[in-house]
């Protein structure tokens, strides 16, 4: 069983469709579109990062693969030296998944980081591995695995550092609590409060307005560092064809922009049976598709800090109720940290339930 660097055209598809291997014969599973996964594992996508791509197999028939990579953003903010490992994939053998972990490891100790964390995708906000919640199909820009990898994650060593956790509702009988909507009025009068919609027709000022946003309201949250304007815009550009402005919402208090939330629709629910192809008739399904998801996914939310802990985030999540109010919608709050009792106890109280866990994981290195 060796470890080999995708280093040539071939070897590069081979890590890119691998993930077929595992999942082939799962019922569930829901191809990601190929393009997009290409996309992602492009040199050009990935030279903000310091990085390297590993398979590991006997006779080079891949048996797993992982990215490995160090984020100096990140370090410079959090004033660290973390590494990141991601985009894992393995069969159920824990040989190589050792392997496969210790490469990456020994990538990370040669330019002297200290903690190899993961698994980190290079998808925004693809984190962790689900610990709890299985037997349901892919999300959108989440991960999806067999229950095994934990385990083969504690085999190699590494150990729980954060767990993500998801709450779910569903909104065709959902009534909102009386006493939330006497609060919503009395917050809108005492703040000043209105809530719009964003304005695709100035949507590079709305990305930079929901940047701002996103980098003071999460100001030192775990495993968060700030966004730029280049990747904001490149995530922006990605999820322009699925999103629905009225589901970017930007509350204001006196006309200044203090927090913002982004509800997406579950794209997979459109991808099943395309076997992540585009063409010839995915496009099609895809476009006569969308207006029939009802699947969706609290994405972003961030209140800025002088405006925590005042009820603005459930008035946020009231709003997003009401524009599905009388349809049969399922909804995801994800992710929320597992120590950040405020937001749970918030959405706990609005009626959702926890639905699913992710765990991402960590290891000293030597």
């Amino acid at each position: 069983m060796d470890v080999f660097k995708v280093n040539s055209p071939h070897t590069w598809k081979k890590f890119v469709y691998f993930p077929q291997s595992i999942y082939r014969d799962d019922p569930l599973w829901i191809a990601p579109l190929w393009s997009e996964q290409k996309k992602m594992f492009s040199p050009r996508h990935l030279q903000q990062y310091q990085y390297d791509l590993f398979l590991v197999g006997e006779n080079r028939q891949p048996a797993g693969r992982a990215a490995v990579f160090i984020d100096a953003n990140y370090n410079e903010y959090w004033k660290e030296k973390t590494g990141f490992f991601g985009s894992y994939e393995c069969l159920n053998d824990s040989h190589a998944s050792k392997k496969l972990l210790s490469a990456c490891e020994d990538w990370l100790r040669q330019r002297s980081m200290d903690r190899m964390r993961g698994p980190i995708s290079f998808e925004s906000q693809n984190w962790g591995v689900i610990c709890e919640g299985f037997g349901q199909q892919p999300r959108i820009m989440s991960p999806y695995n067999p229950p095994y990898y934990n385990d083969l994650f504690l085999d190699a060593g590494l150990n729980k550092v954060k767990d993500l956790e998801v709450f779910a509702a569903e909104t065709e009988h959902y009534q909102i609590p009386e006493r939330y909507t006497r609060h919503a009025e009395l917050l809108r009068k005492k703040y000043r409060l209105t809530i719009r919609h964003a304005d695709m027709k100035h949507l590079v000022d709305e990305v930079r307005t929901i940047v701002d946003l996103s980098n003071r309201s999460l100001y030192r949250n775990w495993g968060y560092a700030p966004i730029s304007m280049n990747e904001a815009e490149g995530i922006a550009r990605d999820l322009k064809m699925i999103v629905r402005p009225e589901l970017v919402l930007i509350v204001e208090s006196g006309g200044s922009p203090i927090g913002f939330s982004i509800a997406l629709p579950d794209i997979y629910q459109v991808l099943k049976g395309l076997n992540g192809r585009l063409f010839p008739l995915g496009i099609f399904k895809i476009l006569t598709g969308m207006s029939k998801i009802n699947e969706y996914r609290m994405w972003a939310l961030g209140i800025v800090p002088e405006y925590h802990r005042k009820g603005i985030d459930t008035l946020l999540y009231l709003e997003t109720f009401k524009i599905f109010r009388h349809k049969k919608i399922r909804m995801e709050a994800n992710y929320i940290l597992e120590d950040n009792y405020a937001m749970k106890d918030a959405v706990v109280k609005l009626g959702m339930k926890k639905a699913r866990a992710y765990r991402i994981y960590e290891k000293r290195i030597a």
